[in-house]
């Protein structure tokens, strides 16, 4: 989980490798991962594209845990 959210962070790589960073965190789905996600779309260094992704992200780990 800390080495995905790096990689969402390293402005370095592509925004493409970044979104799909934030997908696999995501798709882990714990509260851990959750809070990560929401770290990320608080992140004002990152494109609004990949916050938005992020906070979607979010989302869907919380439907999923009712």
């Amino acid at each position: 989980l800390k080495k995905l959210s790096a990689i969402a962070t390293d402005m370095d790589l592509a925004s493409n490798v970044r979104t799909n960073a934030i997908k696999a965190i995501g798709n882990i789905g714990t509260h851990e991962a959750l809070l990560a996600l929401l770290e990320l779309a608080a992140n004002q260094e990152l494109a609004t594209e990949e916050r938005e992704s992020a906070l979607q992200q979010a989302r869907e780990i919380i439907r999923a845990s009712h």
